[in-house]
């Protein structure tokens, strides 16, 4: 099937398609004409990265998760450590966003809001050393 067909399928753009190809996460034939030439195996490939990547996986990641899932003798704590890893990352950014949530909130709550020039928020900006 084309690239359209295979962006079709997959709910993937066929920009993201050809970059996939590009760094060798899918390695689709060539037909006749010299277009690509997707197999089922491809979109079945490339359905796998759409959803391994919605689930927060970086391509480095997916890469490694393709690995495991052509491996037929894989072990699965391997593609459970990956998964847990990145649960990990995902509850350090959760709490630094709840972090970042309360001081937005407390700065919030220090301004009056009102005509006069003075912020507290600005202040408080103006007063953090630069990291």
């Amino acid at each position: 099937m084309n690239i359209g067909e295979a962006a079709e399928r997959t709910q993937l753009p066929a920009k993201t398609i050809r970059y996939y190809e590009e760094i060798g996460l899918v390695r689709p034939g060539r037909a006749e004409n010299g277009y690509r030439d997707y197999a089922e195996d491809d979109v079945h490939r490339l359905a796998f990265l759409q959803r391994a990547r919605s689930l927060g996986f970086t391509i480095d990641e997916c890469r490694q998760l393709l690995s495991l899932y052509d491996d037929k003798h894989r072990a699965s704590c391997d593609v459970k450590a990956l998964t847990v890893e990145k649960l990990a990352e995902i509850d350090r950014k959760l709490s630094e966003m709840h972090a970042l949530r309360d001081t937005l909130a407390t700065l919030a709550d220090s301004c009056v809001g009102d005509d006069r020039p003075d912020c507290p928020i600005l202040n408080d900006m103006a007063r953090q050393p630069l990291a």
